[in-house]
């Protein structure tokens, strides 16, 4: 890591550690993606996997909101996919254009499970092109912004793993869980440990803050996060920090949880042990802030649909989410609720964040 640019803006790893910056960090989560024309230039007709499978163009697609939007973004993530894991796992994923992810053969019975707990994983060569693409990707920040990595949360793949792509129902997840619960917390065990590695080596490739996406996590109910959720992501922000130590690496990492639709689990989330807890947009921020009593940084929680308003309303939202962040110049991330769509307007969300700037330097 001491090989790499230091870095001219490091505002959001200040915040994220808790300390007093002169206004709100910004980064949107998916800003590198289907809203941006220059996105669809480069992609061209490659499959969604073979582009993020290809370091150089991975490494252009994270950089080209920083580009757009100089000055204005405070951090860049890594393109990649949370269905890397799965892939790295021995599971083939297919990305299907308009219809998103899909597993050809998902775990369905526990003759499946067996096939997938006994494959050795080798996160090193598994997921060798994303460790490549992180450390060009720093390299060509030269220091402008911090890099995010990310993986997925256990729960939240054990989901796609065993639905075989998105869902409406759960069946198959619940099904899990309800029918053959200790097979589930054996599956969700080795996502957790091949997590773990996979975070951890992403910061020796060069990322300098993490996310965890349990984007899912709002389909369990407050007792079932509590045992097919909770336990896992303590592990992740128990162990990374300890794998890094023994990889070398001293300096203090922080680390985001992000737990789509959990409302019940706030308090547990902020004392999980990780440094920032993102919110959907269905918090009131007050409440949150309330909840939180200053223990975690608080990300989000705008809602990604106040991008297709007026200008007036962008306006409006703005001043009303960071004012209820209690002003933004301590323990606060500015960042929506959830990703950007395809189909937003690349000149709003540059709006979006001048506004953003603005009323978070008053």
């Amino acid at each position: 890591m001491s090989n790499f640019p230091a870095p001219k803006n490091d505002l959001i790893l200040r915040a994220a550690k808790g300390e007093k910056v002169e206004r709100p960090p910004c980064w949107i989560m998916r800003q590198a993606g289907r809203y941006l024309p220059e996105y669809h230039e480069v992609k061209n007709n490659r499959d969604f996997f073979q582009t993020c499978r290809d370091a150089e163009i991975a490494s252009e697609i994270t950089i080209q909101p920083v580009r757009r939007y100089r000055g204005l973004i405070d951090a860049a993530i890594i393109f990649s996919d949370i269905l890397v894991i799965p892939q790295a796992m021995g599971m083939k994923v297919e990305m299907l254009e308009g219809k998103g992810p899909h597993f050809p053969e998902p775990l369905r019975k526990p003759e499946d499970l067996q096939t997938v707990l006994d494959y050795k994983v080798d996160v090193l060569k598994e997921l060798d092109w994303a460790f490549k693409a992180i450390t060009m990707t720093r390299i060509k920040l030269d220091g402008e912004v911090p890099l995010f990595g990310f993986c997925g949360g256990p729960w939240t793949l054990l989901v796609y793993m065993t639905e075989g792509g998105g869902s409406r129902l759960f069946r198959f997840a619940k099904q899990w869980i309800n029918m053959y619960s200790e097979l589930s917390h054996k599956l969700l065990q080795k996502i957790t440990d091949v997590a773990v590695e996979f975070l951890s080596q992403q910061v020796v490739a060069g990322a300098q803050i993490l996310q965890v996406f349990e984007s899912w996590g709002g389909e369990l109910s407050s007792k079932d996060f509590d045992e097919f959720s909770l336990p896992y992501l303590r592990q992740i922000a128990e162990k990374v920090p300890k794998r890094l130590q023994e990889l070398g690496i001293m300096e203090k990492i922080p680390m985001i949880v992000f737990a789509k639709g959990s409302w019940y689990a706030l308090d547990k989330l902020c004392s999980l042990g990780f440094d920032v807890v993102s919110l959907d947009w269905s918090w009131d921020p007050r409440e949150a802030v309330e909840i939180n009593k200053n223990r975690v940084t608080l990300q989000g929680n705008l809602d990604p649909g106040v991008m297709y308003g007026s200008k007036e309303m962008i306006t409006k939202k703005v001043k009303q989410m960071i004012d209820a962040f209690g002003g933004g110049k301590s323990r606060y991330i500015v960042n929506f609720g959830h990703g950007t769509h395809p189909f937003m307007d690349p000149d709003v969300i540059k709006f979006f964040l001048e506004e953003c700037h603005r009323i978070g330097s008053l």
